[in-house]
């Protein structure tokens, strides 16, 4: 997994009110029934997002993140991506065993279950554009939805791997912002050839790479990466054309 229990999404600077957080039980369209989380501002700004978590599905990091957003003026709603092999969930804790059921997820049919969180935050009414972020195994699965969503807006991948997405660049349409871990486990020249297939294939694309930073260096307590954690805030923000502080 990428993050334990006391990592914390770092600060973007920007304090709105949240109006609301609250467990969700969403059903895709194929029957399953999947946990989420779903934070509101008290003053949207039209855009919302689908959170991706990574390896351990959803947990409070990506709760968090989801309020992170929701402070920032974006309607956000984190999955879970295990209702079809664990059922249910107020929260994956760090004893999970999240190994078997990765092997048994279908990449399709998480673009299904994003597809019905994407389609809740249009149903809320304070949506225009909507964009997908995850992390690590999240990563891949955001920039796949390039490929899997109609009138998505982008699709946000941290440390994504591209081998897990690299079947749906034939396919993709909305532009994808890669941002990279220079000291991951992922070797550089897997990004770079990552981004030569997208250039051919006409995909839009900006990729930023903060040079040693280790995986899962988007975290609070990672004091000596707070300044790559505030560009990744930022290049999110300009992607989505909202306000930033940082």
């Amino acid at each position: 997994m990428c993050y334990g229990d006391e990592a914390q999404p770092p600060d973007h600077g920007i304090h709105g009110a949240v109006t609301s957080e609250d467990d969700l039980v969403l059903t895709a369209s194929d029957g399953n029934r999947f946990s989420a989380r779903l934070a509101r501002p008290a003053q949207p700004n039209g855009v919302g997002i689908v959170i991706m978590p990574d390896v351990r599905g959803l947990y409070s990091f990506y709760c968090a993140m989801a309020r992170s957003f929701a402070e920032a003026g974006v309607e956000a709603i984190a999955i879970d991506y295990f209702g079809r092999s664990a059922g249910l969930t107020d929260g994956r804790p760090s004893e999970f065993d999240w190994q078997p059921h990765v092997q048994q997820l279908d990449p399709d049919k998480v673009t299904l279950d994003a597809r019905t969180a994407l389609e809740k935050l249009r149903s809320l009414g304070t949506v225009e554009r909507v964009f997908t972020v995850g992390f690590c195994m999240g990563g891949a699965m955001s920039w796949r939805q390039s490929a899997g969503q109609e009138n998505l807006a982008g699709a946000i991948g941290f440390y994504g791997v591209p081998s897990r997405t690299r079947d749906t660049i034939p396919r993709m349409k909305a532009p994808l912002l890669l941002l990279l871990a220079g000291a991951d486990r992922t070797p550089p020249e897997e990004f770079a050839t990552f981004q030569e297939e997208l250039t051919a294939a006409g995909v839009q694309h900006r990729a930023v790479t903060y040079d040693g930073a280790p995986h899962s260096f988007f975290d609070r307590t990672y004091d000596e990466w707070a300044d790559a954690c505030q560009d990744s805030w930022r290049q999110i923000f300009q992607f989505m054309e909202i306000p930033s502080a940082a």
